[in-house]
């Protein structure tokens, strides 16, 4: 049922004066970066080439260990395509967003759990 004419301009008005009208003026906080168990699950499909918990037993890079900046900036330039030597990094990273990579390149740079 709709609200008649002289109420409109009441809720319009209480709308207007609650905390909810100067949440919605005011910019949205920062939404939090990923938990911990999510960048466990997206770290642990950079095993299958990175080897377990980023320590490769092969020619791929070993991730573990590495010091923080230095995995972010190669995790930037492989989603930015700026990284010559990359291979299947590039199109991987595009799938990340940067609050994914910078919480990537924090949890190798990090002794192993």
């Amino acid at each position: 049922m709709p609200l008649s004419l002289p109420l409109r301009p009441a809720l319009l008005a209480l709308a207007l004066t609650t905390p909810f009208a100067a949440m919605a003026a005011s910019p949205t906080p920062p939404a939090a970066g990923p938990s911990v168990q999510d960048i466990s699950v997206i770290a642990g499909t950079c095993a299958n080439c990175h080897g377990p918990n980023g320590q490769s037993t092969g020619g791929i890079p070993t991730l573990r260990g590495v010091g923080e900046r230095h995995l972010l900036l190669r995790l930037q330039a492989f989603k930015a395509g700026t990284a010559a030597d990359a291979t299947v990094m590039t199109r991987l990273m595009k799938g990340y967003d940067d609050a994914q990579i910078q919480a990537l390149a924090e949890w190798f740079s990090k002794e192993a759990p």
